[in-house]
């Protein structure tokens, strides 16, 4: 029932972050609904701010992805801001702060908390950068310069595998990485033709990739090859007979073909936020500068195969 945002502040012209409780009756698992009927309109309650006026504006905020949900980083333009929420989540310290350092004017444009190394990693982008950091230290530990021809739009970690990172820009690419070795790209999609906005890593099934994109587009691919099952469905021995069992062996040892799934063109303007759904891993949305938002489903005939 706690939410956290950037916003633009009232004040000042500048954005920065707050914490807000949704209405007891509308956090999930009430069984209390709101009338449809009525004309009310529910109001959150804002419980603190994150003060960032020594540190500029809050470009993107991050819960941490395991853990109680106290921990939060921020970036606010060249700095990295770790924040421990106090009890009734009514107050925010700094805990700790790194700075990127370099020529010109350095500014995050968005980053990622990994889930993997007991949540003690994260992953930033600033211009055509990629950037990986220990929060312990607060020092860099990666760094992909160039990952993208042009300004580096979000990044998704792999859920299943600890050393990959999905990140996409304004070159229309969509790239995976593995943070082990950066010289080169494991992979990269090129099916956008104008900035891709987002991507996202699907929470159960990582070879499913959603993208929305400034072509009013929004695409569902599957990189089953550079997935935690890039064999497809292993069939165990004992349940096919010796004829099955040479076939399978030779089946197996091709992985399966990356492809495009499908492509969405529902929105009429650009689409700059698409999201799985955290409580069934076939549905997702995708929101528009059309002010529509789409949910969509995972085609069954490739839920069925990857079940199956």
């Amino acid at each position: 029932g706690i939410i956290l945002c950037c916003l633009a502040s009232d004040s000042k012209v500048m954005t920065c972050a707050a914490v807000w409780r949704m209405p007891k009756e509308l956090e999930s698992g009430s069984h209390e609904s709101p009338d449809d009927s009525s004309s009310n309109t529910q109001t959150l309650e804002l419980l603190c701010h994150l003060d960032n006026t020594a540190h500029g504006n809050m470009a993107c905020v991050m819960w941490e992805p395991m853990g109680d949900g106290k921990k939060i980083i921020s970036l606010a333009d060249n700095n990295i801001l770790l924040w421990d929420l106090q009890e009734s989540s009514a107050k925010a310290m700094l805990s700790s702060s790194a700075a990127l350092e370099g020529k010109g004017q350095l500014k995050f444009t968005s980053g990622r908390w990994s889930p993997h190394h007991n949540c003690t990693q994260i992953a930033t982008a600033n211009d055509t950068t990629v950037r990986g950091w220990d929060i312990r230290s607060m020092r860099q530990i990666y760094c992909i310069e160039n990952a993208h021809g042009q300004l580096v739009r979000d990044l998704d970690f792999n859920p299943n595998k600890q050393y990959y990172l999905a990140s996409c820009g304004d070159d229309c690419k969509v790239k995976f990485w593995d943070t082990r070795n950066v010289t080169e790209p494991v992979k990269t999609l090129e099916e956008h033709s104008h900035w891709v906005w987002n991507v996202r890593y699907n929470h159960s099934h990582d070879q499913l990739i959603l993208t929305g994109s400034s072509d009013s587009r929004v695409i569902l691919s599957n990189m089953v090859s550079i997935s935690s099952e890039p064999f497809g469905h292993m069939v165990d021995d004992d349940e096919l007979s010796d004829q099955e069992d040479q076939h399978q062996e030779e089946k197996v040892k091709e992985p399966l073909q990356d492809s495009v799934i499908a492509t969405y063109e529902e929105h009429e303007d650009s689409v700059y936020a698409v999201e799985w759904s955290s409580a069934d891993p076939w549905l997702f949305a995708s929101l528009s500068y059309d002010g529509r938002l789409v949910i969509n489903r995972v085609p069954r005939a490739l839920k069925y195969h990857i079940l199956l």
